[in-house]
C-alpha cells in the first residue's frame, strides 16, 4: 500500500468544490461509494479496518489498491488523507443501536467516531468542506440524546454548521431500514454562501418528531437545516428480489426444518401464515426469530417489505424468507444477490460465502438512498457554494 502525504498540497477551494471528489471512512463493502458514484462523485480515499468487507470491496471495486487503505482509523495519519470535498462516516452503531448494548460514543465500537474527528481535526485547512454522517436511528436518543448533540457540538467546534434528517430505504427498494444523516459545511465556504434560515422548517418525513424536537431544543448548536422534500411515490415489493431458486434446490430448508419455523410462529403469525398456504398463488414474507419472554419466536412480516438487514453474528439476525401458495410452504435464508438487491446494489460482483456476504450487505448502506442524498442535497449545495465562489472571485459580491 502506498503511502502519501498530503500535507503540502496547496488548496484551491473552487477547485476542491468542482472535483467533486470524495474520501469514505467506515467504507465497509463500498456501497456509499456505489450510491456517490452514480451521482457524478470521484472516489480518492477509503478507509476500513474489517478484512473481511475488504474482500468483498476489492472484489467488486478492481482499484481498490489505490485508494483503500485497510487499517484501524486511530492509526491514521491525517496527511495521508488526500484533499477532498467531501467526506463520509458510515460509524460503527453497535453501542448506538436500541438491539445494542447502548454504551454510546464511549463504547468500543462506536467511539471509533473520534478517530474520524481527529483526523478531520488536524487536516487543518485541508478540512472538507462538506462531511456526512450515516448511522442508525438508536443514535438520536443514545443516552437520551447526549450522544447525538456531542458529535453535532464537536463538529461545530471543528468549523462545521450542522444539518440531520432521516431516510427510509422502504422508499427506495422493498426493505425497512430508517437511517439517520447529518450533513455539515465548513463555515469558511458559507461565508461566500448565504445560508438559509436555520430553524425554519415543518416537521415531515425526512425531520420527524423526534428529530424536530430535537432541533428546536438544542438552538444554541450552528445549524444549517436545508429545505429538503422527498416526493417518490413508487411502491416496492418485497417479490420482485427473489432469485428464482426451484423448490428442489438445497438452499430451500428441509420439510421438517420448515414445520419447526412454523410451530415457533405465535397464534396470530401461524394464522397469517396458514391463509399464506391457503392461497392458490404463492407470496412471499420474511422471518426473524426473536426471544419473547425467554422463548424463540417466529415473527412473519407479509408487507411486502424485509426487515432490516443486519449482520449475522447470531442466529436472530439472519433473515428468512417464507414462501407459501397452493397448500404448501418452504423456507431458506435470503440469498446474498437478493440482500445485494434489497440494498439497491443489483449488479454487486460477490465474490465471497454466505455468510461473509450477509455480514457485508447487513452492514452497509442503502445505494438509491445515498445517490437521492446527493442528486437533492450534495449536488446543489456544490452548485450554489460554486457560483458563489465565482461570483466573488468576479467581484459581484
Amino acid at each position: 500500500m502506498r503511502v502519501l502525504n498530503y500535507s503540502t498540497e496547496n488548496i484551491n477551494q473552487l477547485s476542491i468544490l468542482e472535483q467533486k471528489t470524495f474520501a469514505e471512512f467506515f467504507a465497509g463493502i463500498g456501497l456509499m461509494r456505489m450510491g456517490l458514484q452514480q451521482s457524478g462523485w470521484k472516489i480518492k480515499f477509503a478507509n476500513d479496518i474489517d478484512t473481511k468487507k475488504y474482500e468483498m470491496y476489492k472484489g467488486h471495486f478492481k482499484d481498490a489498491e489505490q485508494h483503500f487503505v485497510l487499517d484501524d482509523i486511530h492509526n491514521l495519519s491525517p496527511h495521508s488523507v488526500p484533499n477532498v470535498t467531501l467526506a463520509t462516516a458510515s460509524f460503527p452503531c453497535n453501542d448506538l443501536s436500541l438491539a445494542g448494548a447502548r454504551c454510546g460514543l464511549n463504547g468500543k465500537h462506536s467511539s471509533a467516531f473520534w478517530g474520524f474527528t481527529q483526523i478531520i481535526e488536524k487536516m487543518n485547512d485541508r478540512k472538507p468542506p462538506i462531511i456526512m454522517l450515516e448511522n442508525v436511528i438508536g443514535f438520536l436518543t443514545s443516552h437520551n440524546g447526549r450522544d447525538f448533540r456531542q458529535v453535532l457540538v464537536t463538529l461545530n467546534r471543528l468549523g462545521y454548521s450542522v444539518d440531520a434528517f432521516i431516510l427510509d430505504a422502504s422508499k427506495f427498494v422493498p426493505q425497512s431500514r430508517q437511517r439517520l444523516f447529518v450533513v455539515a459545511i465548513l463555515n469558511n465556504y458559507l461565508k461566500k454562501w448565504r445560508a438559509k434560515e436555520q430553524l425554519h422548517f415543518f416537521q415531515d418525513d425526512l425531520r420527524p418528531k423526534a428529530l424536530a424536537d430535537f432541533i428546536y431544543s438544542n438552538s444554541d448548536i450552528c445549524w444549517n437545516v436545508r429545505d429538503l422534500v422527498f416526493t417518490d411515490n413508487h411502491t416496492y415489493s418485497l417479490e420482485k428480489i427473489i432469485e428464482d431458486i426451484p423448490e428442489e434446490s438445497g438452499e430451500w430448508w428441509s420439510s421438517a426444518r420448515a414445520e419447526y419455523l412454523l410451530s415457533q410462529m405465535s397464534n396470530k403469525h401461524r394464522g397469517i401464515a396458514e391463509k399464506m398456504i391457503a392461497c392458490t398463488e404463492y407470496s412471499y414474507g420474511t422471518v426473524f426469530r426473536r426471544v419473547r419472554n425467554k422463548k424463540t419466536m417466529a415473527e412473519l412480516r407479509v408487507d411486502g417489505l424485509a426487515g432490516c438487514l443486519r449482520t449475522p453474528r447470531g442466529g436472530s439476525a439472519r433473515q428468512i424468507l417464507f414462501k407459501a401458495g397452493k397448500g404448501r410452504y418452504f423456507a431458506r435464508l435470503l440469498t446474498p444477490r437478493e440482500c445485494a438487491r434489497l440494498m439497491g446494489a443489483d449488479d454487486y460482483c460477490i465474490t465471497v460465502p454466505l455468510n461473509k456476504a450477509l455480514f457485508g450487505f447487513g452492514d452497509a448502506v442503502c445505494v438509491p438512498v445515498i445517490s437521492w442524498i446527493a442528486d437533492n442535497y450534495l449536488n446543489p449545495i456544490i452548485k450554489e457554494l460554486t457560483e458563489s465562489s465565482l461570483m466573488l472571485k468576479e467581484g459581484l459580491i
